[in-house]
């Protein structure tokens, strides 16, 4: 259920209330009783963190310095014998 912002442009009382999309706006600020209007917030944005989240995160292994082994990029694997 979204949060939603409300402001009296009567006594400037800004609130928030937790509600279903499908419940009515609040009409009334809940300290003077006069009308009240939902403010359009920017809301949280989203954060990624950790790895994979970079294009140089998720490329390709470095390619082997010339003379080194193909399938382990080491240039001296004692595997290939390098």
């Amino acid at each position: 259920m979204p949060t939603y912002e409300y402001v009296c442009d009567s006594c400037g009382h800004d609130f928030e209330v937790f509600q279903r999309m499908s419940d009515e706006p609040v009409s009334v600020c809940p300290e003077c009783g006069k009308p009240v209007r939902r403010v359009i917030s920017g809301g949280l944005g989203i954060n990624f963190r950790g790895s994979g989240f970079y294009v140089n995160d998720s490329s390709s292994a470095p390619k082997a310095a010339s003379g080194g082994c193909s399938s382990c990029s080491s240039s001296s694997c004692a595997t290939c014998k390098h």
